[in-house]
This record gives C-alpha cells, sequence and structure tokens, in this order.
C-alpha cells in the first residue's frame, strides 16, 4: 500500500510540473518582445540557437544509439533501451528549457523598457528560467519512474544478461545505471560543445571589440557578440539543464543501487530504502513548484483603484533580486525538511529494528542525512556567494587589483579560487563522515539526493541568470536607453552569482553521487573485503592516472577553446574592416561568425566527450576493477578541488570586470579606470574558460566514469589482460 502511495503521488507531482512548464511557458510567450529592432535580434538568437542544437543531436544521436547497442548485446537485453531513453528525455527537457530561454531575453528586456520596474523584469526572467528549472526534474523524476516499474522494482534475486549471453548481472540495477548513462552522455556533450561555443565567442568578442576597439559590453558592432548571445542559450541554458538532469538521475540511482547491494536480505528494508529516493525527488520537485512560482506571483503586475476611480498599474518597491531568490531557494529547502520527515516515517517508521541495518537513529536516520545534504548545498551556496559576489571582500580584493595592471589581478584570481576549494570541501566531507556514521553507505547517497531534491529551484535561478544577460545584451546592441541597460545589469550581476552557486552545487552533489557510486562499484565486483597489500599497487597507478586524465581533460577543454576563440577573434576584426561596420552605418555579417563558432564547437566535441566513457573501459579490460577503482578515486578527487577552483575563480574575474564597468559608467572619462577594465577585462577572458568550460564538465567527467565503471564491473572482474 505504501508503494502504491509513493508512486502515485510521484506521478501526480510529475504532472502538476508538467502542467506549470506549459502554463509558464504560454505566459511568457503572451508577453510582447519589443521593438522591430529587438524582434530581429531575438530571432537570429532563436534561430542560431535551434540550428546549433539540431547540428548538435546529429552527432549525439548515433553515438547514443551505437552504445546503447553495445549495452544491449553485452550486459543486459533492455539496458541500451534505457540508455537511449534517458539521453532522449535529456534532450526533451534541453530544447524545452532552452526554447524558454530565447523567448526570455528579448521579453525580458522588454520589460525593463515598458515599466522600467525591476521587480516586474525580474518576474519575466524567473518565469523563463522556470520552464528550464521544472523540466529537469520533471523529466529526470518521470523517466526514473517507468524505468524502475517497467524493470519489476527492487528484485535482487533476478538474472539477467545481454543479446550475446556472456555475463550476467542483476537487470534492474543494469537498466537504471544505464537509463543514468544515456543522460550523462548527453549532459557530456553539451556542456563540452556549448562551453566551447559561448567562449570562444565571449573571449573573442572581449578581446577585439573592448580591448582592441574600446567598444563598450555587447556591441552589436562586433559580430562575435552576437554569437556570444546564443552561447549563452546553448550552454548556460541548455548545457545547464542536461547538466543538472544528469545529476538529479544519478544520485536516485546511487540511492538505489546501494540500497540493493546492503539491503538484500531484508525485503521490507529494500523497499523502504528504494521508496524513499523516489518520495524525496518528488517531495523536492513540489518544493521548487512552490518556492520558485511563490516568486513569481509577488512580482506580477498588479492593479489599483486610485481615489479618481482609475485603474493604475503598480509595482514592488525597492525589489533586491538577490533576496527574493533566496526565498526561493529558503522556502524550497523548508518544504523538503518537511515533506522528506514525514516520508521518512512513512516508509522507514514500520521497520522493526532500524538499527540492525545501519540506522543508529531509527527510521529518523535518512531524513537526517537528507538534511545533511540540504545544509550542504545551502552552506556551498552561500560560500560561493561570498567568493564570487560584488558584496563581499574577495570580488572588493580583486576590483582593486585590477588599478595594478593583468598580472596582479590574474594572480590575485588564482588565490581566490584556492582558497575558495577549502570550506566547500570540508562542508561536503563532514556533511558525508556524519551521513555515514548515522545511516551508513546509504546515508552518503540519501545526503547527495537531498542537496540535489530541490535542483527545479536551482536550475531555475541558474537560468535566470543568462536570461538577464542576454535581455541585458539586445538592450545595447538595439540602443536602447541606458536606463535599460541599468536595470538588466542589476540581474545580470545577481545572475553571475547564482550561476556559480548552481556550479557549486552540482559539483557538490556530484561528489556525494560519485562516492555512493564508488562504494556500489567495489560492492559489484568484490563480496569479500579487499585484500590491500594484494592491489596496492593497482591502486595507487590507478589514483595517480585518474588524477592526470582530470586534469588532460581539463586541458583539452582549455586548449580547444583558445583555438575556436583565435579563429572567432580574427574573423570578428575583418569583419570591423569592412567600411561603415565600425561607424555604425552597415551591419556586420552575423551568419558567418556563428556559422564558424558552431562548426568549431562541433568539431572539439567529440574526443573530450567520449573520454570519460573510454577511459574505464579501456583501463578496466587492461588491469581489472581494482585499477578502476583506484581511476574512479584519484578523478574525484582532483575533479572536485578543480571544479570549485574554477568555478570561483571564473565567478570571481567576471564580477569584478563588472562592477569596474559600473563605477566607468559614472566615470567615463577617467583614464586610470580605462586602464584598470582593461586589466579587468584580461581577468574575465581567463576566467571564461574556467567557470563555463572546464569547471562545469568535471561533474559529469567523474559521474560517467562512476556509471560506466558500476555496469561493467563484473566484466572487468572477468575479462582483463594483466
Amino acid at each position: 500500500m505504501t508503494s502504491v502511495i509513493v508512486y502515485t503521488s510521484a506521478f501526480l507531482v510529475v504532472l502538476l510540473a508538467f502542467a506549470l512548464i506549459i502554463r509558464n511557458f504560454i505566459d511568457l510567450k503572451n508577453h510582447d518582445e519589443g521593438t522591430p529592432e529587438m524582434k530581429d535580434l531575438a530571432k537570429i538568437i532563436r534561430d542560431g540557437s535551434n540550428t546549433f542544437m539540431k547540428r548538435e543531436y546529429r552527432v549525439i544521436i548515433p553515438t547514443v544509439i551505437f552504445f546503447g547497442v553495445l549495452y544491449s548485446l553485452f550486459t543486459e537485453s533492455f539496458a541500451g533501451v534505457a540508455l537511449v531513453f534517458g539521453a532522449t528525455l535529456n534532450m526533451i527537457a534541453v530544447e524545452i528549457g532552452m526554447r524558454a530561454g530565447t523567448y526570455g531575453n528579448v521579453r525580458t528586456t522588454n520589460a525593463a523598457r515598458t515599466t522600467k520596474a525591476l521587480s516586474r523584469t525580474m518576474r519575466i526572467a524567473l518565469l523563463g528560467g522556470s520552464v528550464s528549472g521544472f523540466a529537469v526534474p520533471a523529466f529526470g523524476l518521470f523517466g526514473f519512474l517507468i524505468v524502475w516499474l517497467l524493470s519489476g522494482t527492487a528484485h535482487v534475486d533476478v538474472v539477467g544478461h545481454g543479446l550475446l549471453g556472456l555475463n550476467s548481472c542483476n537487470p534492474v540495477t543494469m537498466r537504471l545505471g544505464c537509463f543514468s548513462l544515456g543522460f550523462s552522455l548527453v549532459g557530456m556533450f553539451n556542456r563540452v560543445a556549448g562551453g566551447n561555443y559561448t567562449k570562444a565567442a565571449d573571449i573573442s568578442a572581449d578581446i577585439v571589440g573592448k580591448n582592441v576597439h574600446n567598444m563598450p559590453e555587447d556591441d552589436s558592432r562586433m559580430p562575435n557578440t552576437v554569437a556570444d548571445f546564443i552561447g549563452d542559450c546553448v550552454n548556460d541554458i541548455a548545457g545547464n539543464i542536461s547538466d543538472l538532469a544528469e545529476s538529479f538521475v544519478a544520485t536516485p540511482t546511487a540511492c538505489i543501487l546501494i540500497a540493493m547491494q546492503i539491503f538484500k536480505d531484508n525485503p521490507a528494508a529494500l523497499i523502504a530504502a528504494c521508496l524513499f529516493p523516489f518520495l524525496l525527488s518528488a517531495g523536492g520537485l513540489l518544493s521548487s513548484l512552490i518556492g520558485v512560482t511563490s516568486v513569481i506571483l509577488a512580482n506580477r503586475k498588479k492593479v489599483r483603484t486610485d481615489e479618481n476611480g482609475s485603474q493604475i498599474v503598480v509595482s514592488r518597491d525597492n525589489v533586491d533580486p538577490s533576496l527574493e531568490l533566496d526565498l526561493a531557494t529558503y522556502l524550497s529547502a523548508g518544504m523538503v525538511f518537511i515533506i522528506g520527515l514525514i516520508g521518512a516515517f512513512l516508509v522507514f517508521g514500520s521497520l522493526e529494528n532500524p538499527e540492525a541495518f545501519g540506522f543508529k537513529l531509527g527510521w529518523f536516520s535518512p531524513w537526517l542525512a537528507a538534511v545533511l545534504g540540504v545544509i550542504s548545498s545551502v552552506a556551498v551556496g552561500k560560500l560561493t556567494e561570498y567568493y564570487t559576489s560584488m558584496k563581499f571582500t574577495p570580488v572588493h580584493k580583486l576590483k582593486s587589483m585590477a588599478y595594478e595592471g593583468d598580472s596582479f589581478v590574474v594572480t590575485e584570481g588564482d588565490a581566490i579560487g584556492y582558497r575558495s576549494t577549502l570550506w566547500p570541501i570540508l562542508a561536503i566531507g563532514m556533511s558525508m563522515i556524519v551521513s555515514h556514521m548515522i545511516c551508513g553507505v546509504y546515508g552518503i547517497a540519501i545526503a547527495g539526493l537531498g542537496m540535489l531534491s530541490f535542483v527545479g529551484t536551482t536550475v531555475s535561478i541558474d537560468a535566470f541568470g543568462p536570461i538577464a544577460d542576454n535581455a541585458g545584451g539586445i538592450a545595447e546592441s538595439c540602443h536602447l536607453d541606458p536606463e535599460i541597460r541599468r536595470i538588466t545589469d542589476q540581474l545580470d550581476a545577481v545572475g553571475n552569482t547564482t550561476a556559480a552557486i548552481g556550479k557549486g552545487n552540482a559539483i557538490g552533489s556530484a561528489t556525494f553521487a560519485t562516492v555512493s557510486l564508488i562504494m556500489s562499484y567495489i560492492g559489484s565486483y568484490s563480496h569479500e573485503s579487499i585484500d590491500l597489500m594484494s592491489v596496492i599497487v593497482y591502486l595507487v597507478v590507478g589514483i595517480v592516472i585518474g588524477g592526470a586524465l582530470v586534469m588532460y581533460f581539463s586541458a583539452l577543454l582549455t586548449d580547444n577553446t583558445i583555438v575556436a576563440a583565435k579563429q572567432l577573434a580574427d574573423a570578428g576584426e575583418e569583419q570591423l574592416k569592412i567600411p561603415g561596420v565600425i561607424e555604425g552605418t552597415v551591419k556586420p555579417d552575423y551568419n558567418s561568425v556563428i556559422e564558424l563558432a558552431a562548426n568549431n564547437a562541433l568539431k572539439h566535441m567529440l574526443v573530450p566527450s567520449v573520454m570519460a566513457l573510454v577511459a574505464p573501459i579501456l583501463f578496466g579490460f587492461s588491469f581489472g576493477p581494482n585499477f578502476v577503482l583506484g581511476l574512479l578515486i584519484g578523478a574525484t578527487a582532483v575533479a572536485v578541488s578543480l571544479a570549485i577552483y574554477n568555478g570561483n575563480s571564473g565567478g570571481a574575474f567576471d564580477n569584478a570586470k563588472k562592477a569596474i564597468e559600473i563605477k566607468r559608467a559614472a566615470n567615463p572619462n577617467d583614464v586610470k579606470l580605462a586602464l584598470a577594465h582593461k586589466a579587468a577585462v584580461t581577468g574575465d577572458t581567463v576566467g571564461d574558460t574556467r567557470k563555463d568550460v572546464v569547471g562545469v564538465a568535471l561533474d559529469i567527467f567523474i559521474k560517467t566514469m562512476s556509471t560506466v565503471s558500476n555496469t561493467l564491473a563484473s566484466l572487468f572482474k572477468s575479462f582483463h589482460l594483466f
């Protein structure tokens, strides 16, 4: 009976999310796009984004089908179907969310133009972001439920095999693992390709437009600027949706893989441990729907009647966008606490002697582990905000270093990035240890799910940023009143910080999920304790090579982006040499630069994207499962610190530049300020690749490696050369 309640409730919440996605999308499109010039630019951005994603999918779809066939042949007959299903749902969520972003950007600009109200402008940006935010957990939970129920739920004694019959496995866990892997594949491709596209365009636009020709931010004379607008959509929106959707699916997968190993001898505990992730995910989705919608409604258009009986439009005054978005987060997190507590009692309350299988505080233990995950999420967010926001000392110090020159800016940005790694990792590590103490390995997985439970709110707020950024760019490119840009810049500055927070949460949840998957990996091939003395060489060498793989992966992404940026910079410079372009009387050829950015991104996409798939397979079949265990540990240890370093240093560089630009707008003739701005732009171009190319891909890299290893562990044990 409890199972029916949980599954039915989860499906109802998913249906509610789908209804709100449709409703918010329609509401968004019903708002006006503005002037003819604004509409034309918005169409270029929309068409360019859609064309790029279609071309990218021409590479992704055959790759997904190829790996799907391999998994069905060699692991479990329907595992490949689950992989393709997961990839398809991820692509659908991306398509819906990105379209909302390309409709929301120009409508946010127009809201600022027509209302001059920060609250109602913010509402439009968040309305567009909510479509992305709700799509991530809605499609993830929907697909997870379908695969789980069609696989027969928690059966630990069934045996399946691939179409070739070379190996036996548990079909339920294999299908769930492959479903998650489908999400990971699409996430990796989207992050790698989208990151290359947007940052090559952004870096080239900044270097040529700002530092060489002293153009303002988002000047439409610089064709690379429009390519960057498209890049914001295909990376900061589409890539982020794909990334967080992959994270959201990976965490309940880890929970169930662990549960089916730990509780296999206790059917009642097994069912309860498998139900709780569904309940927590559905509760988090419901919390996100309420938290984000409450802020959208609070800032809607309001009409009142004055003393003469006339109706006038009023807006909320003195709105702080940061506080409004924080409200959505805290409301969502608070509701997760309540729903999680009720859910833990519902599924674990009737278990006899829960302490016997590691629940030190009884039925209360899984809920407390989830709470620790939520607290970790808030803590990582606040720490990220401290290191990247204009409000706090690190960015102020970085801004002051801009007056000393490029080297000082870059060096101080490095110091901020390095320093910012310790406290988030301590917060995650302590949560992990306490979760393990009170709830065992299952508690670590549940804490990771707690951290991502209200991902709908996190992604809504994250997508809000690039929509506001695009809105400001459209205002500048369409030569609107500077007051419009000031409104959108306030939202964009907040968006930079919320984006950094989203990146911090992504790598934080990836740490929980990866550790859980590593524990599951050990259990899937080793039914007795590992003799460390006999495998220590394999483990240590695997750890060292795993860390080096992360560094090599990062180098590939960075090098590919800089090569593309150099080509785009040359192309942009050639466009500016056309008579009339730099004077503003002739429009540059936007399409040629957009096409070049797309071609470069697609050309550099494949090799980095498949590294996380190929590496465990190559080393596993060469040196066996213990070597791969070391590989996973080393990759995770290096990737977590590197991702936080890249994300926070990049965010600090970006906001330091924006702080100087705000000051420069008030003092346009200040020579020292102009030189400081050039140094800050240099820092921002250094940070661009860090935060939006390398940092954002590392969490997918380690989760993909762990998921692939889990699905192939028994094969590694049976078939390896050395």
